[in-house]
């Protein structure tokens, strides 16, 4: 990374960490990519920061090697799952904690969300239904019968030859059919 030692109090990443675990030619090494990767980030950071890494492990193996590789260099924490009943909605999270925190405070993992992560949805409030249904009809369209006479005008006048007449019909939507 090339960073100054206790440069940083924090890091985040989302989706990135399954890639350094990455073989697909004999000459790439996840284990030492891995090894580098947590050892300059424990250097970067300032004690007692914590470092958060949201990623998607093939499979136990993989994540026994990320972690095994994270605490080697340093780190201390754990693995958090949301959702660990869910196939689709399991997200897993590393949250490590760099170096001792100062005096008094408590270094905890937080806890993964429960459940199977589909059945609740997005709820509305009516408001929003309400203001969402109305503002079409209050909106002005954006392009009217005189913006599509003004471009084709325009067009015209920049000698462009496929042109379309004007006729009654311009600018009018059509009705929708499938």
């Amino acid at each position: 990374m090339g960073f100054r030692p206790g440069t940083f109090d924090g890091a985040i990443s989302v989706s990135v960490l399954q890639w350094l675990c990455n073989a697909d030619k004999a000459v790439n090494r996840p284990r030492y990519r891995l090894q580098r990767f947590f050892s300059t980030l424990f250097m970067s950071l300032q004690r007692g920061a914590r470092a958060v890494f949201q990623f998607y492990p093939e499979n136990d193996a993989q994540v026994e090697m990320i972690m095994g590789t994270a605490m080697k260099c340093g780190f201390t924490g754990g693995l958090v799952v949301d959702y660990p009943n869910s196939k689709k909605a399991r997200k897993f999270y590393l949250c490590l904690f760099a170096g001792q925190a100062a005096p008094g405070e408590k270094q905890e993992l937080p806890k993964g969300l429960e459940g199977d992560g589909g059945t609740e949805g997005v709820a509305y409030t009516e408001t929003r239904i309400h203001n969402k249904a109305h503002g079409k009809k209050s909106r002005k369209p954006v392009k009217d019968a005189n913006w599509v006479l003004r471009k084709k005008e325009l067009s015209r006048k920049r000698g462009k030859d496929a042109v379309p007449l004007d006729s009654k019909y311009t600018g009018r939507r059509r009705k929708p059919r499938f």
